[in-house]
């Protein structure tokens, strides 16, 4: 600390603090949803268009290459095949989240990416809403889906 400067109330600087760490998170939790709504867009713009093609296979594998290759020195590594085809899937598993799933601003891109693995959907919407209701972050989500998977489908199955 510099001795020359008077001393801040430690009310005050701790009341700062708050307030720009409270800033920080509501940006990045906005920047978050807005990124995931872009994906679930970008997913749905390349369904729609492998579906107006009639070779869809292999149509769809060109089109999500050229993508990555023309977007990915614009938009950067963000824009790779790899993510491209996440984003498609993300898409094909969540056909509706461009009308609902509000929780999904409480989840990261990493959480979403595990739910998609789960293919069954009760299963899925319990991960959905436990990872959010409990602030779960994505390793627990990850080692939850581990260790529970087979007895939450078990359930499921039994209902």
């Amino acid at each position: 600390m510099d001795s020359d400067l008077p001393a801040i109330p430690s009310r005050l600087l701790e009341d700062v603090r708050t307030i720009l760490q409270n800033a920080r998170q509501k940006t990045y939790a906005a920047v978050n949803s807005l990124m995931i709504d872009a994906y679930w867009h970008i997913g749905q713009r390349i369904v729609q268009e492998e579906q107006g093609g009639n070779a869809r296979a292999s149509y769809g594998s060109e089109l999500i290459r050229n993508l990555a290759r023309q977007l990915g020195d614009e938009f950067g590594s963000g824009i790779s095949i790899a993510n491209l085809k996440n984003f498609r899937q993300f898409y094909l598993t969540f056909p509706d989240a461009g009308k609902s799933y509000a929780l999904r601003s409480l989840l990261t891109w990493t959480h979403w990416r595990l739910v998609m693995r789960v293919e069954n959907p009760a299963a899925r919407d319990y991960y959905i809403r436990e990872a959010a209701e409990q602030g779960w972050s994505s390793r627990q989500l990850e080692r939850r889906h581990i260790l529970e998977l087979p007895n939450h489908e078990r359930s499921a199955d039994e209902s």
